[in-house]
């Protein structure tokens, strides 16, 4: 599924769009350049699980925030992880559990799952405001 926004109330509203499809147990991966909108799709994401929109900021400091609704949506942030301390991390545990996972630089992550239950979200910009925002499966 491809969807083009042009604002990040665009963005954050795709996320909320895309989070009654998501079940407890779902990884979403997400990729994209630092700016993307990464963050507010999460966001959306957050409303979207009936979290408070308004607690989900980057994680970059402290890599993995919980955020809870009527799923707990854990957001991860890898973007200053090296790959050891990636590993050392324990998200296999995270992702095997009753939460959704929604990881930012999700390309970082060499043992990130596939299959079934693992939701890839590319996010390309093109100017200050257009997104693509594709999304497989």
């Amino acid at each position: 599924m491809q969807i083009e926004t042009r604002a990040e109330t665009e963005t954050e509203a795709a996320g909320e769009r895309l989070a009654p499809l998501l079940k407890p147990g779902d990884v979403v991966l997400l990729y994209g350049e630092l700016g993307a909108g990464k963050t507010a799709l999460v966001r959306g994401l957050a409303r979207g699980l009936s979290a408070d929109p308004e607690d989900v900021s980057s994680p970059t400091f402290t890599i993995i925030q919980e955020y809870h609704g009527r799923v707990t949506l854990y957001h991860v942030d890898l973007y200053r992880l090296d790959p050891l301390e990636i590993e050392d991390l324990g998200l296999e545990d995270l992702v095997c559990g009753d939460g959704i996972v929604a990881i930012e630089w999700a390309d970082r992550w060499k043992g990130r799952p596939e299959g079934e239950g693992v939701v890839e979200i590319r996010i390309e910009g093109f100017d200050d405001d257009r997104r693509q925002i594709t999304t497989n499966p």
